[in-house]
């Protein structure tokens, strides 16, 4: 699928093929944690699977690791060096500008400089879609959210859902709970549990988790007390087949692959990519696991809400932009 590019673009600098030495450092929470970091993974593999080119790896132990990895990468001529998440934006910006002829790709923050790639979605939008179906299925007409680190992004999760669950239910209620406010709220899914049951102990039947690791403790929790779970980033329908009602997908892997793959080819371009729907850059996933969970009805209620947002009928607020949620 060809990555398309909305936002702002700046220069462009050919790079010979034999400058494609390709590192992805995983953030914490591991690069097997079946959401963001393994949907890195996934769009790596695929660029080595297709050009026979290996890559470089790093799994972030902590916060300090940051810039030491970024340098010592640029250092060995690694390049691109792809990292993903928020919490790179200051590494980046600090490593780079030292680095003049490495490309950096930086997905989920932006950092404005002439060697660095952003890559960001708008997960607002998908998460709209999973809370329209959320509110269709529910019939405690109680539903829930779990993040997990409390920052604006995931707070944009949490409004979009919340939008479109209003959109079918206005008297829907939502509940919301977010796991932390470090590094460890990704990475904890015994708390991810305890915060779904607490919500199912409410009445919430959907959950709905934005929360990476810790979100596998969300799925395990909905589907042991036989309600549905709503995964994210990766197709997490298979984790728990018929239990998941859909998982949020954030083409992560797409940009990834992408990245890498236009620095193989001599097309890498700088400045800033925004993925939404119209993009191909989210969506929500139907396959053999959880299609008899999906009616015709909300399948066709699935189908007029992305039709209506790609138009612009439907506009789908974004929390990021005033630190509001007005549903």
């Amino acid at each position: 699928m060809a990555l398309i590019v909305a936002g702002i673009i700046l220069g462009t600098a050919p790079v010979a093929l034999a400058d494609a030495r390709p590192a992805v450092i995983f953030d914490l929470g591991g690069k097997y944690d079946k959401s963001f970091n393994e949907a890195s993974y996934v769009g790596a593999e695929r660029f080595r699977e297709e050009t026979g080119i290996s890559y470089r790896e790093f799994e972030l132990q902590s916060d300090a690791q940051r810039e030491q990895s970024l340098r010592r990468f640029a250092q060995q001529g690694q390049n691109p060096i792809v990292v993903t998440g928020f919490s790179w934006g200051q590494a980046v910006k600090a490593v780079a500008p030292d680095y003049p002829d490495t490309k950096f790709v930086l997905v989920d923050s932006v950092v404005d400089l002439p060697n660095v790639r952003s890559v960001t979605f708008k997960e607002h939008e998908g998460s709209y879609l999973t809370g329209l179906l959320a509110a269709m299925a529910s019939r405690s007409n109680k539903i829930g959210f779990v993040g997990g680190m409390d920052i604006p992004m995931i707070r944009a999760f949490a409004c979009g859902y919340r939008q479109g669950a209003k959109s079918a239910d206005s008297d829907i209620t939502v509940f919301e709970n977010m796991a932390g406010t470090t590094g460890a709220a990704w990475r904890d899914p015994v708390k991810g549990g305890e915060l779904a049951k607490s919500q199912i102990g409410r009445g919430a039947d959907v959950i709905y988790h934005a929360a990476g690791g810790t979100g596998i403790g969300v799925l395990q929790a909905a589907a042991d007390a036989g309600v549905l779970g709503i995964g994210v980033d990766k197709n997490q329908n298979g984790l728990h087949p018929g239990k998941v009602l859909t998982s949020m997908l954030k083409r992560v892997d797409v940009a990834v692959y992408q990245a890498m793959m236009d620095v193989h080819n001599g097309t890498f371009s700088s400045g800033i990519q925004s993925l939404g729907l119209a993009e191909n850059g989210v969506d929500v996933a139907i396959d053999e696991n959880n299609e008899a969970l999906i009616s015709d009805e909300l399948a066709g209620a699935l189908d007029a809400a992305k039709k209506s947002i790609i138009s612009g009928a439907i506009s789908v607020h974004d929390y990021r932009t005033d630190d509001t949620c007005p549903f």
